[in-house]
């Protein structure tokens, strides 16, 4: 299988270059995708660098400025269909996501798995370095949306996830309104509403230790307000479905 990291990046040049360098050790052979933001600190110019070394596995999209995590992965996951990879990875540029759980993503969508998840609230799952209330906001939002949307995923915002292609190329990506992290349970949402068969494998979360957090309130607030707008959008539209069917 052909497989592709997608590392969306804004100011991130303590960590690119070593996770670039981890994820280019495994003997799997991953392809990595750097998707930067305008990033004014040169995480770009460190990852053209790598590039001169590897340029058949790391390459490097760059936008004209901070446009959001939602739509960075969008613009990375129709630069990996159109260049054909099989299982496209998402994961952030500071270590909080393993690298070495990448084969273990991966090795579920062999196993029959189209979404691959690494989760935090499964079984076995667990975030490190977190204060308190970080805990909460995250349980919290993620017992809420499944209360809101009925999905039986227990950790609907994890960022940590490994698509079949096929699942990115029937969702139509264009639809795929959020940008913050109201974007990773909209994707989810998206898939299962499709029917593809989701997995969600257990995975150890550890804070950045170097950098910046970009979690923001407002970040926060999309989420909350989103997820019930999402479900309200899809229940308008499964209401409208049906007065077609029966009156037209």
């Amino acid at each position: 299988m052909k497989k592709i990291v997608l590392i969306p990046t804004y100011n991130e040049k303590e960590n690119i270059a070593a996770i670039i360098s981890k994820v280019l050790s495994f003997p799997s052979s991953y392809h990595i995708l750097v998707i930067d933001d305008g990033s004014p600190d040169g995480t770009a110019e460190i990852v053209r660098g790598i590039m001169q070394e590897n340029p058949d596995r790391v390459f490097i999209e760059c936008r004209a400025g901070k446009l959001g995590l939602g739509t960075a992965y969008i613009h990375g996951f129709k630069w990996a269909l159109a260049n054909q990879y099989d299982y496209i990875i998402e994961m952030d540029a500071d270590f909080s996501h393993n690298p070495e759980d990448l084969d273990r993503l991966a090795a579920a969508c062999d196993q029959g798995a189209d979404v691959a998840i690494g989760s935090r609230y499964v079984k076995g799952g667990k975030t490190e370095n977190w204060p308190l209330d970080r805990k909460i906001y995250s349980q919290g939002g993620s017992a809420y949306t499944r209360l809101i949307t009925g999905m039986p995923i227990k950790d609907p915002t994890a960022g940590f996830v490994c698509y079949k292609s096929k699942v990115l190329a029937a969702i139509n990506l264009d639809k795929i309104k959020f940008i913050g992290y109201a974007f990773q349970i909209e994707m989810k949402f998206a898939a299962w509403k499709l029917g593809f068969i989701i997995k969600e494998v257990p995975i150890t979360f550890v804070d950045r230790k170097i950098g910046i957090s970009k979690m923001t309130k407002g970040i926060i607030k999309e989420a909350v307000l989103g997820v019930l707008n999402m479900q309200l959008l899809h229940i308008r539209g499964r209401f409208i479905k049906h007065i077609k069917r029966v009156y037209f």
